[in-house]
């Protein structure tokens, strides 16, 4: 029920964060949530026929993948279960025979050896947003003031990178938000750019993101080697790099 007592629900997908919530409050030892697939898949199928199913995620990669577009699990249906740290599995109601996938604090199931890499995730739609200026280098406060005003235009940052001492820094922004972006920094900028200490605010659109995410990639040298020799291969040309 809602504050004044009315029967009310969750928003969408509100089963999922419900069941949660439900495990969390009866103290579950594990908490199962049943979809349409057989569990967390390493790529997009539509996209990647090759992609498997992935047995142990840690909570970490499991937020990392929903946030860049992986939809079988939202990083709020998790909350409840990684305070407690209660196991989350992802099963196939359509396949009850399928183990699924379990989502915990290590991220390896019985048997499962820690990847490098356990997905990739490609979201689109976006824009890249690009400040630069060698009036810029050195000055504090850059970077504060970018997302001031992306924050005042109501603009949500889903990437950004920066170059060496504030002289560029570039957010990646939806691509529907990328002119009202480009607007507030351009207002925000507007005495540095009459002095020429900003060059330009450059707006790209039709721009793509795509995430490797994996805790063993941590300490792990030449992941990231062979991601850019892959899309050097494929022809891909690579605007900004973005490394957590």
């Amino acid at each position: 029920r809602d504050g004044q007592g009315r029967i009310t629900t969750l928003g969408r997908n509100g089963s999922d964060y419900s069941g949660a919530i439900f495990a969390a409050l009866f103290q579950a030892a594990e908490l199962h949530i049943w979809t349409d697939v057989d569990g967390v898949l390493s790529a997009d199928p539509r996209v990647v026929p090759e992609a498997v199913t992935l047995a142990g995620l840690s909570y970490n990669e499991a937020c990392e993948l929903a946030y860049f577009g992986a939809k079988v699990v939202h990083p709020q249906t998790m909350t409840p279960a990684i305070v407690r740290q209660m196991p989350i599995w992802i099963r196939n109601t359509f396949n009850p025979g399928h183990p699924g996938t379990c989502i915990s604090s290590s991220g390896a199931d019985d048997g499962d050896t820690l990847s490098p890499i356990k997905g990739l995730t490609l979201s689109e739609g976006l824009a890249v947003l690009n400040l630069e200026g060698a009036g810029l280098i050195g000055v504090p406060g850059t970077a504060e003031r970018v997302f001031a005003a992306l924050r005042h235009a109501q603009v949500s940052v889903v990437m950004i990178s920066q170059g060496s001492s504030e002289h560029s820094i570039c957010c990646v922004v939806r691509q529907a938000d990328g002119q009202r972006a480009r607007a507030a920094l351009l207002a925000a900028f507007a005495h540095e750019l009459g002095a020429g200490q900003v060059h330009q605010v450059q707006l790209s659109e039709g721009v793509s993101v795509l995430a490797a995410v994996g805790d063993g990639m941590a300490g792990k040298p030449g992941v990231a080697a062979r991601l850019f020799e892959s899309l050097g291969r494929a022809r891909v040309n690579i605007l900004a790099i973005a490394q957590g």
